[in-house]
């Protein structure tokens, strides 16, 4: 489990599973983020629906409790991509409702009680090499090409960057006001409990064998609903018939012990700012309410067969990669104990790009493919979903992602070889970069044949 499963408040509730045949009004598959914000805002809306949320484990079991608390506004699939769904008018809203979606988070907590570290510092992301700081620049010009300014997203300059994250070889960064710092177990946890008060029903300890039609077939009997909603995100090949839909990747995270103030100053993060810089292989982190620096990355492994299992949550070879790097940014953390490590899979559609959807004819729903930016887009999802089922037409219902079906992953080998191609590919570009001060073409490539540009 998590450091965040750990810090949660008299630990991790354990609730029956389901005992019986049973009927509903909706059915949903995976009692993470997607699923409970799904049941929230349906029981918000229509408090006398029938609601079931079935868990092969425990609610915030995936990576929901494993992820690095960034309630972000960041999309998988950038600007220019959703314009090819949905024109630049669809594009800029999709954005816009990423945006609103943080605050939207927030305003929820701050309604129900939910005490999870909710802090909005926004996100700085360094650049560490020239190389770097040229995508950090392409990234700003084109942000300014689709009519994002100052206060979407600006370029900072060393000082500026400096003054907010005082990370070793930093040139420059940007930065966006537009995440929050969130403790997810405490979030997921939260949730799960004001959805049973909402009188919604949660099942854990189910493990779901297929979601049919009008039905959802589990170990222990079967839950009938008009309609059934897969929120299973990296669990998702698990699934009949879905063995190609997503394809789970592993973040894995390391947490130091709690930092004293002497050395916060000397790093920095003083509105509790998320924090990553603009390399190939993704690192993450966040400044933790208790004072903890927690950095997360890639770099672990895609497992034949798209197989997710307890143990490939454990990768040392990443975890040492990821202790080495925070020492790295911050040379300060070198006599420092990291106290937690851990991981967990995430869901990655082929073309990269997040869907929610309905099928009113067989009652099927589906949202997920977050490729990592779910703590908010699931927010986000759930809201469409309830607009959805309950056949309304709204402006997130007609937002570009909403119906969209992402091609299949290609059968094994080929998903094993591209998938590790890529990984392996993003690691050399990013030792390729500070030799040759510029982009690497290598990293450019491969994103592109897996999808990912």
């Amino acid at each position: 489990m998590s450091f965040w499963h750990e810090s949660v408040p008299d630990r991790w509730r354990v609730r029956g599973d389901l005992p019986a045949d049973e009927q509903a009004d909706v059915a949903i598959v995976g009692a993470g983020f997607t699923g409970l914000w799904t049941a929230y805002y349906l029981l918000r809306a229509e408090p006398t629906l029938q609601v079931v949320v079935l868990e092969a484990e425990t609610a915030g079991f995936g990576a929901s409790g494993r992820n690095g608390g960034w309630c972000s506004a960041l999309f998988p699939t950038s600007v220019p991509g959703l314009a090819k769904l949905g024109g630049r008018t669809g594009a800029l809203a999709q954005h816009a409702a990423m945006r609103d979606t943080v605050d939207e988070v927030g305003r929820v907590l701050l309604r129900e009680g939910i005490d999870a570290h909710f802090q909005k510092g926004g996100t700085v992301t360094l650049a560490r090499s020239p190389a770097q700081l040229i995508r950090a620049r392409l990234e700003v010009d084109e942000a300014r090409a689709w009519q994002r300014g100052e206060d979407d997203l600006r370029l900072l300059d060393e000082n500026a960057a400096r003054a907010m994250l005082d990370a070793a070889g930093t040139l420059g960064g940007t930065y966006t006001p537009h995440c929050a710092a969130v403790h997810p177990a405490r979030l997921v946890r939260g949730l799960a409990e004001v959805v049973e008060r909402s009188g919604g029903r949660i099942y854990e300890n189910t493990r779901v064998l297929s979601i049919e039609p009008r039905r959802v077939r589990t170990q222990h009997g079967t839950v009938s609903a008009d309609v059934a909603v897969r929120a299973t995100e990296g669990y998702t090949p698990s699934l009949a018939g879905h063995r190609r839909t997503l394809v789970p990747i592993y973040s894995l995270v390391v947490a130091t012990e709690p930092l004293d103030d002497v050395t916060w100053d000397r790093i920095g993060l003083v509105d509790r700012q998320t924090f990553a810089d603009h390399r190939h292989l993704i690192v993450y982190g966040q400044r933790t309410a208790d004072g903890r620096l927690v950095l997360g990355g890639r770099g672990a492994p895609y497992h034949y067969g798209s197989r997710v299992r307890p143990a490939y949550d454990v990768e040392p070879r990443v975890f040492d990669a990821l202790r080495r790097t925070a020492v790295e940014l911050f040379p300060v953390l070198a006599s420092t104990r990291f106290t937690h490590a851990w991981g967990g899979a995430l869901g990655v559609p082929r073309d990269w790009c997040a869907s929610v959807g309905l099928d009113r004819g067989t009652g099927l729903a589906w949202a997920g493919g977050y490729v990592g930016d779910g703590v908010s887009a699931t927010n986000l999802a759930g809201r469409t979903l309830r607009d959805l089922v309950l056949d309304r037409d709204t402006e997130l219902t007609r937002l570009p992602w909403v119906g969209h079906r992402s091609p299949r992953w290609e059968p094994e080998p080929f998903r094993w070889l591209g998938v590790n191609a890529g990984i392996r590919a993003a690691a050399l570009a990013d030792l390729e970069e500070p030799r040759t001060g510029r982009p690497s073409r290598i990293a450019t490539l491969m994103a592109r044949a897996l999808g990912a540009k």
